[in-house]
């Protein structure tokens, strides 16, 4: 089969032939009708810090994905053969202290499809039965694919069970997962949502999902903004998605006392956090995002993409054969894309 490959530690991927792998005991095989790229595929591709450190070729890459099953490991129950699913990309060991106290999201011996194992980008993968999520048949296998990261959003959006309606949002970063949160967050009932950036392209990506004030952070005051919008009041929600330092910094001057703040960015470095005034001071509830609840944010995002009450689709602005994936990737590294599917 084909295959996407980190074949050496250098820049690139490779597209390769390799052996179709069997599903072992607990596994199923899937037919790869849809991937999906993430910022993580891409730190692979550049092979970046983080990778470097991290990724051991020879590797196939890549974690999102629509597949059907077309063959069932030893004991695998309640699935079968056509099915449409998913893939929770964390696999977990159900044996660790986190995991058997339900927190199987944070497992301490997590384990990550294109990261850790060899993932999905390729004609066929292999997939533990307990990290499968079937889907409707039909759901586009593109939808299917961005489920996982859609559910970092709706992780990052509900996790502390906040009462959303009639709330003012602020959103750094409007990289795929910002602009579902957007949709998410209105569709949750937030009177008005800001999102800021950078990049102009990504800012318009996010109107199109509902957001309602967009913020170039790199000419205009993002604090000022808020505070504008807020009646002078902050926002009551603060969701960071960037991994940058300023924004972090930003969002903490302009969030309200009292307020909530989900952190889902990525810092390259250690942040200088002013904890007394921004969040002590502030009586601030914060939250560390680290993937989706397993599986119960998955079933809050299959209702919200199942009932037509986020449309997804416009984050999803290219699509290439897997052979064309060195045009999807600089998109990516250009900043001129949204969400690239690759089909084998």
């Amino acid at each position: 089969m084909k295959a996407l490959v980190k074949s050496s530690p250098k820049r690139g991927l490779e597209l390769m032939d390799v052996e179709t792998p069997s599903p072992g005991k607990g596994e199923l095989l899937i037919k790869v009708k849809a991937t999906t790229i993430c910022g993580t595929d891409l730190h692979i591709f550049e092979w970046n810090d983080w990778a470097s450190g991290r990724i051991k070729p020879p590797l196939i890459a890549g974690h999102e994905v629509g597949g059907e099953i077309v063959e069932l490991g030893e004991g695998v129950q309640g699935f079968e053969k056509g099915e449409l699913i998913s893939v929770e990309t964390h696999v977990y060991c159900n044996e660790c202290f986190q995991c058997r106290i339900g927190n199987k999201h944070i497992c301490e011996n997590v384990k990550i499809f294109g990261v850790d194992l060899n993932g999905v980008f390729a004609e066929y993968a292999i997939v533990p039965a307990q990290n499968a999520w079937k889907n409707p048949k039909q759901m586009k296998p593109e939808i299917a694919s961005i489920q996982e990261p859609f559910g970092n959003a709706v992780h990052s959006v509900f996790v502390g069970n906040d009462q959303l309606e009639d709330s003012n949002v602020l959103v750094t970063g409007a990289g795929p997962i910002g602009c579902f949160a957007c949709g998410i967050l209105k569709a949750a009932g937030a009177k008005k949502v800001i999102i800021s950036d950078i990049n102009d392209y990504r800012l318009e990506l996010a109107a199109k999902m509902g957001a309602d004030v967009l913020v170039n952070a790199s000419n205009e005051k993002l604090v000022d903004v808020v505070k504008r919008e807020t009646a002078g009041r902050g926002a009551d929600v603060f969701l960071e998605m960037a991994g940058s330092s300023a924004a972090l910094s930003d969002g903490l001057n302009a969030l309200r006392p009292a307020g909530r703040v989900s952190i889902l960015g990525i810092f390259a470095k250690p942040v200088p956090l002013d904890v007394t005034n921004g969040l002590v001071f502030k009586y601030a509830k914060v939250f560390g995002i680290n993937g989706r609840l397993i599986f119960g944010t998955w079933k809050k995002t299959s209702e919200l993409i199942e009932k037509k009450l986020v449309d997804p689709s416009p984050v999803i602005t290219h699509r290439f054969s897997m052979d064309d994936f060195e045009e999807g990737f600089s998109l990516l590294e250009e900043g001129r894309a949204g969400k690239i599917v690759l089909v084998p």
